[in-house]
């Protein structure tokens, strides 16, 4: 069938089944894992929400793996994984700031 030109409609994108899900996440939480620990950061395009929720899962079993905190943060384009602040003993996390 012949569009317009610019009028291309969008691609569809199937979504992936329960098994595909989890290979999915199994298969990615040792990448993702590996790039923490030599960069800091896992940066990957993540344009559909089940893409994030797939990486979100990802980056809590790698924070688990690790065990250390790790976050995610999705824009709608891409989802970054990173490692989160970690406490010391006794902090209570606000920062006071004097003149």
């Amino acid at each position: 069938m012949n569009h317009p030109l610019g009028t291309q409609p969008a691609p569809r994108r199937t979504p992936l089944s329960a098994d595909e899900k989890a290979r999915a996440e199994a298969g990615f939480v040792p990448l993702v894992a590996e790039h923490l620990a030599a960069s800091g950061r896992f940066r990957v395009s993540a344009d559909t929400p089940e893409m994030v929720e797939l990486f979100q899962r990802v980056a809590r079993r790698v924070g688990d793996m690790l065990q250390r905190p790790v976050v995610s943060y999705a824009n709608g384009r891409y989802i970054v994984i990173t490692f989160g602040q970690e406490e010391a003993p006794g902090l209570t996390g606000q920062v006071a700031f004097s003149d």
